[in-house]
């Protein structure tokens, strides 16, 4: 019958792109890299359009990153891609398709060595992973200029915080890392006035009021001429949770900045023009905490071996 046998033909269609749309939700946004504890980068809120938000956060990162610091060096190995391994066989076809593949892989991933993109844990959260550079440093930099300026370079990204290091989040693992962390900011002689911002996100065994208590203490403890203000303090220390993990930083002109926002920081404001950006001092710098990610360890460990 030529209806039965129609029958199974209709059975199988898909809406068009079905599949794709599948996969696309499946897919991580961060590559299958995920924020995890020991790592430190710069962590992105935006509205709604994460692709479009990690692309404005590498084009504004990579100009300010190559203004501070100079444009990404790579090693002899990673520069060195000629054909020089693979003469004996250039006229196998095969051999250089595999090759060209290789280079433009192997391009490609250095290009995001510096800034690269991992799964945050959080809807309208990006987390930018960074490496040989200071968090801190760079946004604020970034911030001061906006706030000059007053020119506007982003179109989705809201906030972008400095994470310098994470840790999980659990009460013990907290208090035991910033015990350590905070020591460039609030460790006597150093000394501050300071206040405590909290956000969870995907978190609920986590208490508001007893992070900010147990974290407030630690400063305390390292030097009592560390007092809190809430209007206008020298220090802000931010503490974002995502799932299973606690983000910390320790940063400047909080307030001035409108909470790290670009959108904000860019609008005229009288008082603005009266006042002026702290600046880091070079011992804060150098002694602030840089967990080692995992490819700093094994980078370390291939370097002594080969000495």
């Amino acid at each position: 019958c030529p209806m039965a046998a129609a029958e199974p033909a209709t059975r199988k269609r898909r809406p068009k792109g079905h599949f794709a749309a599948a996969g696309r939700a499946k897919r991580p946004r961060g590559g299958g890299r995920q924020l995890e504890a020991g790592m430190r980068g710069i962590l992105i809120t935006c509205n709604m359009n994460e692709r479009k938000c990690v692309g404005e956060a590498y084009s504004l990162l990579g100009e300010y990153g190559d203004l501070l610091y100079g444009p990404e060096q790579f090693s002899d190995h990673e520069e060195r891609l000629s054909g020089s391994d693979l003469e004996e066989d250039e006229d196998d076809v095969e051999a250089a398709l595999k090759k060209e593949v290789g280079q433009i892989r192997a391009s490609t991933e250095q290009k995001l060595r510096r800034f690269q993109s991992v799964e945050s844990g959080a809807n309208n959260v990006v987390f930018i992973r960074t490496q040989g550079i200071e968090p801190e440093n760079l946004v604020h930099h970034i911030l001061e200029d906006m706030h000059t300026t007053k020119k506007k370079k982003t179109r989705v990204i809201l906030r972008m915080l400095p994470i310098s290091g994470t840790c999980k989040a659990f009460m013990e693992d907290m208090k035991k890392y910033t015990e350590t962390f905070f020591e460039p900011w609030f460790k006597a002689p150093n000394k501050g006035t300071f206040q405590i911002v909290y956000k969870a996100r995907n978190n609920s065994h986590m208490s508001r009021e007893e992070v900010i208590k147990e974290l407030a203490g630690i400063v305390g403890s390292l030097n009592p001429e560390n007092k809190v203000d809430l209007n206008n303090p020298q220090y802000t220390v931010v503490v974002e949770i995502i799932k299973t993990v606690c983000c910390l930083s320790v940063v400047r002109d909080y307030v001035l900045f409108r909470k790290y926002n670009l959108q904000e920081v860019v609008k005229s404001n009288k008082e603005d023009t009266q006042q002026k950006p702290s600046s880091l001092t070079e011992e804060q710098n150098s002694k602030a905490v840089k967990p080692e990610t995992e490819e700093e360890k094994s980078s370390k460990e291939v370097k002594q071996e080969n000495k």
